[in-house]
């Protein structure tokens, strides 16, 4: 890996059904002991996600295991990839992250998403005895939860005095998730920095985004320099076999997410012997998806993160790596660092 590239981690906090440990005996642990080992290899972030009535991610409040992950670790950035804030009072949401800034000063980043991060009735329940919010709302939301947390809310806004402890100099560092141009314009216009999330839609994620993303930000006239971060997929093993076995997992789970079923994380054996049914669409869906991961050797998964940054113009990139076996996640990010 070039110096001039940062590594940071992005945690789906997967199930791992296959996981005997007693120390590793749910997806929540699993991830503080991955945070843990990959503070001391040397990641600069490490993001954890929020999915809701899930059979395969076991995330769904993340202030609470970044609390965890910071109070364990010493190095690394600890944050939100990220809260979706569709549910939540911007206010709240201020304040969570307000007293995580004070606890850790320095260390700690709010990443907020427009997704609901779960199905229909997961959003239902959340937002009872209310409605869940409408998506026009996200900007709003976006745009006062950042002068809430900067403490630049408009004189004459109903909420001008609300406060917020501790008082404290330093607040979270802010970013935007995205996956699209739509949310990449605005984190530009609000001010916030922006990840892009290369590996939901790897086909429509193309480098003119965040170039449409920092002229937002400079029509808008903020200060400061907009940081930009690509997030992608990826498997790395010691051969390329291995590694494409490995990546399986995730590429059948991504399959059954486009045709709305739903089952626990299948081992990459059980998925190679779905393969042997596959009709040839479902094959070419199946090629297709691997394409869109970064997949092999050390080698050669460091060559195209490289390229990939150099594409996107970028200096950090952000890993998501889904695997059946825990081993072989903390494995994956091992041997990524150490290549």
């Amino acid at each position: 890996m070039s110096l001039d590239i940062k590594l940071t981690v992005l945690d789906q906090s997967p199930v791992h059904p296959a996981e005997t440990d007693p120390a590793l005996a749910n997806a929540a642990r699993m991830s503080i002991e991955l945070a843990k080992a990959c503070d001391s290899m040397g990641y600069h972030r490490y993001w954890v996600a929020e999915h809701h009535n899930s059979p395969q991610f076991a995330g769904p409040s993340p202030e609470i295991l970044i609390a965890s992950i910071a109070s364990v670790t010493q190095n690394m950035r600890v944050g939100s990839g990220g809260v979706m804030l569709s549910h939540y009072s911007p206010y709240k949401v201020a304040e969570v992250f307000n007293m995580l800034s004070a606890l850790f000063p320095g260390r700690i980043d709010l990443g907020i998403g427009r997704a609901p991060g779960g199905d229909q009735l997961a959003s239902s329940a959340l937002a009872w005895p209310s409605q869940p919010q409408n998506a026009s709302s996200y900007p709003a939301q976006a745009s006062t939860l950042k002068s809430l947390l900067e403490n630049t809310m408009p004189d004459d806004h109903p909420w001008a005095d609300l406060h917020i402890s501790p008082v404290q100099d330093d607040g979270p560092e802010l970013w935007m998730l995205g996956s699209s141009g739509g949310s990449a314009e605005l984190a530009g216009q609000v001010g916030m920095h922006l990840a892009l999330a290369r590996f939901i839609s790897p086909d429509h994620c193309t480098p003119d985004i965040f170039d449409a993303y920092e002229s937002a930000w400079r029509s808008a006239g903020h200060e400061g320099a907009p940081k930009r971060m690509l997030a992608i997929g990826a498997f790395c093993a010691e051969t390329q076999e291995e590694a494409e076995l490995l990546a399986s997992t995730a590429i059948y789970r991504k399959m059954q997410m486009y045709s709305g079923e739903r089952e626990e994380l299948l081992a990459p054996e059980a998925v190679q012997d779905r393969r042997k049914d596959f009709t040839a669409s479902m094959e070419a869906q199946y090629l297709h998806l691997l394409s869109g991961y970064t997949v092999g050797t050390p080698e050669r998964c460091l060559e195209e993160i490289n390229g990939l940054a150099k594409a996107f113009a970028t200096d950090e990139v952000a890993v998501v790596t889904v695997t059946h076996d825990f081993g072989a996640r903390l494995e994956n990010y091992r041997l990524l660092q150490a290549g």
